[in-house]
Parts: structure tokens; sequence; C-alpha cells
């Protein structure tokens, strides 16, 4: 333990959402909801005030519809949420080499490794010049712990929510502790609270009078002896710079169980692209495929394949999980799908089987090409079929319109979409109702948060609303957030 709270963890204040709220005037203030849409969509984040309703994250959506139908269900915007993460990573970085990110929105700084003094009034300086900075750069608000160990820098991140600062000055850890349930601590979950709880064992206070013996009894000796250190306020875990990941993996959960065995395999396929890309942009490659599948009744398996040598090749990863894929029964229906890629490596491996696959893939793609082009007597390309389909606007997504300027999708549904034309320095802006297939309407970028923001003049998109939409004082601004059209 250290002498001085020199150990850092910002939280951000229900991230996703109250990024949304900042890029759209118009929520401000209102309950938000991002997460996935659909029936068998989950809560990511809720806004504060939507959390007033007994909304929280990993609610299904459907639960949350029920509590609140009034409150704006959006998509997420990940393109988004990475810039302004990034922006706060690299205020954090500047106080320090030691920044340790736990996930877009919440990382652990050891100050004392950034020259900060081991004092309590220069911590907190630091604390309260971070919160100002991360509101100037981004718009948004971040909650500050800071003690002299990670356990409880992230407890007293969460009491300072929202937008606070909380101090926990060493000496004081038992006290604090001692009343909280057993579940505050990091490793206690269900079914170890379960046990605890069948012992008599309820609060942090009750864990330490237990005695290291009888939670070694109760838990094992790893898991028992790490409790009771931790219920007496001991934590020396370091502040780990670089946190390596094992694996990387996309999944899917679909609204209606995929039955077509043509379907499922095309999915995957899809998914298997993904999850290259997002190996390609961590500068990885990996040795071993895993496909992950939920079937109708909740079940779920996952098979994999362990290739010759690490590799980032799309189409050995496409055809590795297609021949996993062949392993599994999907005939009941299949309600997610998942592709993985682990054993990474900083680099691949040339292997000729690469070759052969990409070579493969190439002349089934001319084939089928070849094959459109005689079905539809050789005047229709295989881009220009891709461009017909119906284009899919879900609600929260950037748009841009070639006479309104920057907006985003409010609702869809029977072939119009509705769009709220603002931007995050405008008024709340006015709704207009398109045709899907209006040839003036495209997705757009996200546009940043704050004039010199993240991303700002990155985005070759509108940046402003035009003055004839902007809204006279008193005007009406338009329906409602929770008057949804339609949500997919």
């Amino acid at each position: 333990m250290r002498p001085a709270p020199t150990i850092l963890h910002l939280d951000m204040d229900a991230f996703f959402a109250a990024a949304e709220q900042a890029a759209k005037p118009s929520l401000r203030g209102k309950p938000v909801v991002v997460g996935g849409i659909g029936p068998r969509g989950v809560v990511s984040t809720a806004s504060y005030e939507a959390r007033v309703f007994g909304i929280r994250s990993a609610m299904p959506t459907a639960q949350a519809r029920r509590l609140c139908p009034n409150a704006a269900y959006l998509t997420p915007r990940f393109t988004l949420y990475r810039q302004v993460s990034e922006a706060v990573m690299e205020l954090l970085h500047a106080l320090s080499p030691l920044v340790e990110p736990l996930s877009l929105d919440e990382a652990f700084v050891d100050l004392e490794a950034g020259g900060v003094p081991p004092e309590t009034a220069a911590v907190r300086g630091v604390g309260e010049q971070l919160r100002r900075d991360i509101r100037s750069a981004t718009g948004l608000t971040g909650s500050v712990g800071l003690a002299g160990a990670k356990l409880l820098a992230k407890i007293a991140s969460e009491a300072a929510k929202p937008d606070g600062l909380v101090v926990i000055e060493p000496g004081t850890e038992r006290e604090l502790l001692g009343p909280m349930t057993v579940r505050t601590l990091p490793g206690v979950g269900p079914a170890t609270a379960e046990t605890l709880r069948r012992a008599g064992i309820h609060t942090v206070a009750e864990t330490a009078e237990a005695g290291e013996a009888e939670l070694v009894r109760l838990l094992g000796k790893a898991h028992g002896a790490g409790l009771y250190a931790m219920a007496l306020g001991r934590d020396d875990r370091p502040v780990v710079a670089e946190r390596d990941a094992k694996s990387i993996s996309v999944e899917d959960t679909f609204e209606v169980d995929l039955t077509d065995r043509t379907r499922v395999r095309s999915e995957v396929l899809r998914l298997a692209d993904r999850c290259v890309q997002r190996l390609r942009a961590a500068g990885r490659s990996g040795r071993t495929v895993v496909i992950k599948v939920r079937n109708y009744d909740f079940s779920t398996l996952t098979r994999s394949e362990t290739l010759r040598g690490p590799t980032d090749d799309p189409a050995v990863i496409r055809e590795a999980a297609a021949r996993l894929l062949e392993m599994v029964d999907t005939t009941g229906g299949v309600r997610l799908l998942g592709v993985g890629v682990s054993g990474l490596a900083d680099f691949t491996q040339e292997d000729l089987f690469a070759q052969v696959a990409t070579e493969r893939e190439a002349e089934e793609t001319a084939k089928a090409a070849a094959a459109a082009a005689e079905a539809s007597g050789g005047g229709t390309e295989p881009h220009e079929a891709e461009e017909e389909r119906p284009r899919r606007w879900h609600p929260g997504l950037d748009v841009v319109h070639d006479e309104y300027g920057a907006g985003w999708v409010q609702g869809s549904g029977v072939g119009r979409v509705t769009v709220r034309f603002e931007t995050p320095w405008s008024a709340p802006g006015r709704v207009r109702t398109f045709a899907v297939e209006d040839p003036a309407l495209r997705p757009g970028e996200p546009l940043p948060l704050v004039r010199g923001g993240p991303a700002d003049g990155q985005s070759s998109e509108p940046a402003i609303l035009p003055k004839s939409l902007s809204p006279e004082p008193g005007e009406d601004t338009g329906s409602e957030v929770g008057e949804e059209i339609s949500s997919r």
C-alpha cells in the first residue's frame, strides 16, 4: 500500500450515452439508451436520465423499452467513441508513462511515475485539472478516484459519479470498505457471493473477520487468500502500461433465428472479414481460428482450428471458419455467430495454403460474376446489383443530405426514414422525412463533439446546420424524441 493516494482511476460518465447527447442537442437532458435496438438487443449504456427508470447496462432492450418507452434508443457509433477515447487517453499519457486502459472509457494512472509529488493536495489538483481538460477537449465529463491502491481508486471513482472526484486517504481503507457488500471486491461474482452468503458473510467487514483460513477453506487457496487481503484494503497490484490482448473476435446476434445454411455461411464469412480488419488494425496476426455458435435454445458451442503459423490473410481465416462451420449442426436455428482469432503474434508466416486459398477465392469470385452477368443477359454487373439493395437506416447513425446538411437518423420504417438535422454546436434541429432510397441522402461521418476536438477537420461532410433550417426562438423543432417511427 502506498503512503499517498497517487493511483488515479478515471471512469467516463455514461460514456456512450453521454457522447450521443453531446452530439445531438435535441437529446440533452432526455433519456438515451445505446445498444442493440432489435428485439434481441442488449443495453450497452443508459444515460442518467434513463437510469431513473431502472434501465441498466446488459438489460435486454425489450425490457428497457417497457420501462421507458419514450427514451431514444440508438445504435452504437464506435468510430466516434474511439475518437473521444483516444483524446482522453492522450490526456492521461501526458500525466504519466504508466497508463493502464481497461476499456474505451476507463483507465488507471500511476501519478507517482509521472513525477507528481506524493501529497494529497498535489494529486487532488492533478485530478481536478484532468477533469477540466477532459471537458474542454471532448465536452464530456469523467469521474476521478484517487487512492493508494487500484482497488480503492476504482471504488473512489464509483463514489464520485457523476462528474466528481473522491480521494481516499491511506489509513482509512478498512473503515471505508467495512460496510460495503462483498460484491464490491474484485473477483467476487454471483457464485462466490452465494458461497459466502451461505457461510453468513455479506459485507467486506465480515469477510475480513472470517479470517484467511476460513476463506481459503470456502474458496480455495489462491482466491481465498487474495480476497482476504483485499478485504483488509491491501492491494499491491501495479499499474501496467501494456495489457497484451490474448484474442480478437467479433460476433453478431440476429433478430430472427437463421435457419438457411447458405445465409449462416455467408454471415460467418462476413464476420471473418471483420475479424481480420480488427486484427490488422491492431498490427497482429493469429494462429488459431475460432467460431462461436449460439443455437435457438441458447446452447452455445465453439469450434477451433490451429493453423501451421500465424496469419492475417483474410482468405485463410475465411476458409478455416467455413471448415469449422461444417462441423456444426445449425438446422434448429442460430441466434448468434462469432469468429475470433487467438494465439496472437506480431508477425505473419508466409504459407502456401494462403496463396492457394487466395487464388481459389479469386476464381470463385470470377465464376460468380460470370454467372450473374449471364443470368441478367450480360447487362448488369455484380456491384450494380449490390447498389440496388434497400438501404438500412438505423436510429442514431450519421447522415448527410445534399440540401439540408448533416444530421442523424431518428427512425425508419415502411420505406421512409426520418432525420433530425443538427450538429453538436447547433440548436436542436428540425425533422425531415425522406424515402429510404432518396439519392440526396447518404451515410455520414461522426462530427467532433466540440470545435477543435477529436476528429475536427477530418470529415469532409458539412459541419454546421444550414441557416434555412436553424429554428427561430420559440419555434417548434419537430417531434419529441420519444415519438419513434420505427426501430428497425
